[in-house]
């Protein structure tokens, strides 16, 4: 079963079975509401009968009575949410509560409840494990705001990396609760960040809450491995050139919606629109695709639909009116949907040129995939001395030489950082320094670079000699690569060791890889069609947020600030 489809029963069922008019109440948290409006639009929701969705908060100023709505509470069980609820149920404003919490009560929040329903107005209380954000069938967020966190020895703020672990904990096992499966527990071994998840996770799965995840045992478990973003600080740094990664990279994705609202005139409909696979045909087989296939795709598109416009001008007979007026809401999704694509193709095509992006991407993908030091710190220092270079290409390319280069060239590294800080007024010192603390080699686990391993450095030196078919996007994620390795059985127990005394009987059948710190669409994709390959085995991608570049920086500056001021107060 896949993601979208277990969120979605989720709200089906909880939506379904309670019938006549109905209000629906989510968490304040943000996430509640991201939970349900990737897998349900607001016509759905009109068709079940909920004409009103609030939040738990909001609801709790209003005094006004409306006892003929039926409330259906969608809400983490959290200690906040439970006084809400215990202040709401003891003046109760509508005539039936039905309480669905998304991950596991603790008895004593059951006592709460029950104790503060006197005027038994409290229908059922369930618990529905919809604890995560289903973007796509098989890659999942936890949308976690403090999501810098992750970088942070815990000794900087013990108590706010402990609500991070038992956010991200919590998320993993909604997941596996709502997938009625117990894995098998394996993480990197140089993060402690990882080390600690894994391990409360699997004290939650196996000792805490044993009998809640005890399902029908398949011959092979499945497996969760648990990895740190610091280990491919490459990837979420890189411009996109498929459709769906270089919209949030340039525009930004936030639950599947793109504002358009600060790109010009856009007509008031589409100031906000809906990019989803479950719900856009056009997108669904296009996602993937390279940006200068789209132009040409939406093309065919803007053709095929011109036709339609065309047959629906020659109206002559009251059987052609009846007919338009029976096809206009297929018409009307149309014209929406050409509308929309082409404002997001056209704005993507504005910032590429504007940035030079292309030019400033083949050497970004030179510094991920190919070495040539002389060449690359030539290419990163004329860009820095071009002024049509932007603050964000700068940093990032630097960044990127960084990470390339650490060991092999400290004195045109530090010419670089020195020229960076001149050049690029918002930069703050230091950043790039405290970034290869971070995630520089001695930090890493995998080969990012392919030059450890023997078959890596061949498949490398062969590539070199074939040329690739598109230099914008010759870079695999690490992950692609972590794939390979759990498919032919060869992911080292010595770098992703296994939690406790339970090991892995044979080759897994599901696979989910959790990236603590976040994922990025390019890695989404390279799952998505790693499980069109029919190896036998489904991957599915989660993480704490979905980044971009922009994103994965601001973590970074946060994470940074947060140590220095721990630092200075200490």
């Amino acid at each position: 079963m896949v993601l979208v489809t277990a969120a979605r029963d989720y709200i089906n069922r909880m939506l379904q079975d309670i019938s006549g008019m109905k209000v629906l109440i989510l968490d304040s948290q943000t996430l509640q509401v991201s939970v349900v409006s990737v897998v349900y639009s607001q016509s759905e929701l009109l068709q079940k009968e909920v004409f009103l969705v609030e939040l738990v908060d909001s609801i709790s100023k209003s005094k006004e009575s409306m006892s003929h709505l039926k409330a259906i509470y969608f809400l983490q069980p959290t200690s906040e949410n439970i006084q809400y609820l215990r202040r709401q149920l003891a003046n109760p404003r509508f005539g039936e509560y039905h309480l669905f919490f998304s991950n596991m009560l603790k008895d004593t929040q059951i006592h709460i409840l029950a104790d503060s329903d006197e005027q038994e107005v409290v229908q059922q209380v369930q618990e529905f494990y919809a604890d995560f954000v289903a973007n796509e069938p098989y890659h999942f967020t936890l949308n976690i705001p403090s999501n810098h966190l992750y970088m942070l020895p815990a000794v900087v703020d013990p108590s706010s990396l402990q609500l991070f672990s038992d956010q991200v904990v919590d998320g993993i096992a909604a997941v596996f609760l709502a997938l009625k499966r117990r894995p098998v527990i394996r993480y990197q071994r140089t993060s402690d960040i990882a080390k600690r998840i894994a391990q409360a996770t699997a004290k939650l799965m196996y000792q805490q809450e044993s009998g809640l995840f005890d399902f029908r045992r398949t011959e092979v478990s499945p497996l969760l491995l648990i990895i740190d973003r610091r280990d491919d600080p490459v990837t979420p740094l890189l411009n996109q050139w498929t459709y769906q990664a270089m919209v949030h990279e340039l525009i930004g994705i936030h639950d599947n919606k793109v504002d358009l609202r600060n790109i010009g005139k856009v007509p008031k409909d589409q100031q906000e629109v809906v990019l989803s696979s479950e719900q856009d045909a056009f997108f669904k087989s296009n996602m993937y695709e390279n940006f200068g296939d789209i132009g040409m795709n939406i093309k065919r598109m803007v053709d095929d639909f011109q036709q339609v416009a065309k047959s629906n001008q020659n109206i002559q007979t009251i059987e052609d009116m009846a007919k338009f007026v029976e096809n206009y809401p297929e018409y009307k999704k149309m014209h929406g949907n050409v509308s929309k694509h082409v404002t997001i193709v056209t704005e993507m095509s504005k910032i590429v040129q504007e940035r030079k992006l292309m030019l400033v991407s083949e050497t970004e993908q030179e510094l991920a995939c190919n070495s040539g030091q002389g060449a690359a710190f030539e290419a990163v220092t004329n860009f820095l001395n071009n002024e049509s270079t932007s603050d964000i290409d700068r940093l990032r390319l630097v960044m990127l030489y960084a990470l390339r280069y650490e060991k092999e060239s400290p004195v045109q590294l530090m010419q670089l950082f020195n020229k960076l800080a001149s050049q690029s007024a918002k930069y703050k010192p230091g950043l790039v320094q405290f970034f290869l603390k971070q995630a520089g080699v001695d930090r890493r686990t995998g080969d990012l670079y392919g030059n450890r391993d023997f078959l890596n450095i061949a498949r490398n030196m062969a590539r070199g000699l074939k040329g690739v078919e598109n230099v914008y996007t010759q870079h695999q994620p690490l992950l692609f690569h972590t794939m390979e390795s759990i498919i032919k059985g060869r992911l080292r127990d010595v770098d992703y060791p296994f939690v406790g005394n339970h090991f892995q009987q044979g080759r897994p059948q599901d696979v989910v890889i959790f990236i603590v710190g976040g994922t990025t669409y390019e890695e989404s994709r390279s799952v998505a069609l790693q499980n069109t390959t029919n190896s036998g085995i489904r991957f599915i991608l989660g993480g704490s947020a979905i980044l971009n570049s922009k994103r994965f920086l601001k973590d970074m500056e946060e994470a940074r600030r947060t140590a220095k001021y721990s630092t200075s107060v200490v």
